[in-house]
């Protein structure tokens, strides 16, 4: 989908104008100026303080016309913040005459970044009764009060398991990144190379990574910061050999201060074809009883479509034997919208989930990410229409809420159906702490391994960088010391 836009001469609005369109066609692109879209939007602005914003859409083809109408009083001073209350005001109008045109309605509103609830938690800390706080979202995002509803039910829920999430800027969390998989699957993009016969690549990115956690692990004691919480994923961290495990795991005691004292560490087992009795024994060896075991689907044939070489049959009985082990606190992921999937099967997925019961449910709705093979071969992968989309995340919801699940930590992304969301439901104190403070960024994240992003966040102003080590194993290898001194190089900035 072509748009032209005129009347807009700022560059700036490009981007948001793009993003909103994408929430209701696929691939938009936006013309600035131009006349060869199949739409046309003219924007008219007026006034400086109190801004009056009026978008026209008309359809090539036929002539036909759509028109919406938006004013706001604009009191800010500095020109960044002038504009970003101005592109409020054309996101506000132009949301408005897309919906007119295709009769759609965003949930959501304007809203395209990928961590709403940090929204409320920013009014919360600023002290803003909640209704206030529900009115002004509303009222400046375009957004339901659903979705403000279930932003605050995730709040409560999170601050009622970590009453000191505002105040865990002085110490961090540790991602652990394992770039290994049995298979790729369809629709990922993380690190995730498959395994087979590559044992030497392995082995000298586990030397890479003995030699991070070791690093990180003298900076954490000599600067005496605490580790909130450690999450190894990937890939599959359960990918490598259970000796490999039970060396990385006795390292972690070894390096990592206060280990005994950390408040969480899970390991994502995702793919169920990892999980070996030997590999649980290394984990129970480690006290560490916290693991996601993902079927993603529980029909065979979607497996197969999406490059999962494991069966149902197997994703059921790893779980059982996961329990056996005593694994206390089991996540399970599906996702909502897989290839030639509608309500049937994602129901036939809930009455499955229905016979473990495991401590936490993650609900994604599947998004086209750009690198994966799904997005470059969209005509192999046939997935449900926007109205199904919905229908199946309505059923999750309504079976969370019968079985005793409650939603604690939600993320959107881009190109995700139905412009929905993910959503993590648990039962109530079993929380993962690592998704929360992650998707809240609350605290510093250093990522270790392959692949692994690192978020520094200033404990004093609470600015935000990134830093991610290399997705290729063989570029990791080479450059690890490099990477790992850089990051140490940025934290003794922070913790000074």
């Amino acid at each position: 989908m072509l748009i032209s836009v005129k009347g807009l001469d700022d560059e700036r609005y490009e981007r948001p104008l793009r993003l909103i369109a994408n929430l209701f066609f696929e691939e938009t692109e936006i013309d600035m100026g131009g006349d060869d879209g199949s739409l046309e939007v003219v924007f008219t602005l007026t006034g400086e303080t109190d801004v009056k914003a009026k978008a026209v859409l008309t359809i090539k083809e036929s002539g036909e016309q759509f028109v919406a109408h938006y004013e706001k009083r604009i009191t800010a001073d500095q020109e960044k913040e002038y504009f970003k209350s101005l592109k409020n005001v054309v996101s506000h109008v132009y949301l408005h005459v897309l919906h007119e045109y295709t009769g759609i309605v965003q949930k959501w509103g304007i809203l395209t970044g990928i961590r709403p609830t940090k929204l409320l938690h920013r009014q919360n800390q600023a002290g803003v009764p909640t209704e206030v706080a529900h009115r002004q979202l509303q009222e400046n995002y375009l957004m339901t009060a659903e979705k403000t509803d279930l932003m605050q039910r995730i709040l409560e829920r999170q601050l009622a398991i970590v009453p000191d999430l505002y105040d865990l800027k002085k110490e961090v969390s540790i991602y652990i990144g394992i770039p290994f998989c049995p298979t790729k699957c369809a629709y990922c993009t993380f690190p995730a190379f498959a395994i087979q016969g590559k044992q030497e690549r392995v082995s000298s990115f586990l030397s890479g990574l003995h030699f991070e956690m070791e690093a990180i692990g003298r900076w954490l004691k000599e600067k005496g910061v605490r580790i909130t919480t450690v999450y190894y994923g990937g890939g599959t961290p359960t990918a490598i050999t259970a000796e490999e495990m039970d060396e990385l795991y006795e390292l972690m005691y070894q390096v990592f201060p206060d280990v005994e004292k950390i408040r969480e560490i899970t390991v994502e087992a995702g793919r169920p074809d990892t999980i070996t009795q030997a590999k649980l024994d290394v984990l129970k060896k480690w006290k560490i009883d916290r693991i996601s075991i993902n079927p993603q689907s529980y029909t065979q044939e979607t497996l197969k479509a999406i490059g999962r070489h494991h069966t149902v049959e197997e994703t059921i009985d790893k779980y059982h034997l996961a329990r056996e082990n005593g694994m206390n606190n089991i996540n399970m992921d599906l996702i909502i919208g897989l290839p030639g999937e509608g309500c049937e099967e994602f129901k036939h997925s809930l009455d499955e989930t229905e016979k473990l019961m495991p401590e936490s449910l993650t609900v994604h709705t599947l998004s086209f990410k750009r690198a994966s093979e799904m997005t470059q071969n969209k005509e192999k992968y046939k997935v449900a229409d926007r109205s199904e989309v919905e229908q199946m995340m309505g059923m999750a919801e309504r079976w969370t809420k019968d079985h005793g699940y409650v939603p604690y930590y939600l993320y959107r992304q881009k190109n995700i159906l139905g412009n929905l969301e993910n959503v993590g439901y648990c039962m109530p104190g079993q929380e993962s702490i690592y998704n929360i403070v992650i998707m809240e960024e609350v605290q510093t994240i250093i990522g270790i391994g392959c692949g692994a992003a690192s978020k520094f966040i200033d404990p004093n102003t609470g600015k935000i960088e990134h830093f991610a080590n290399p997705k290729d194993p063989k570029t990791y290898n080479e450059r690890f010391e490099e990477y790992t001194n850089k990051k140490i190089a940025i934290l003794n900035e922070l913790f000074k």
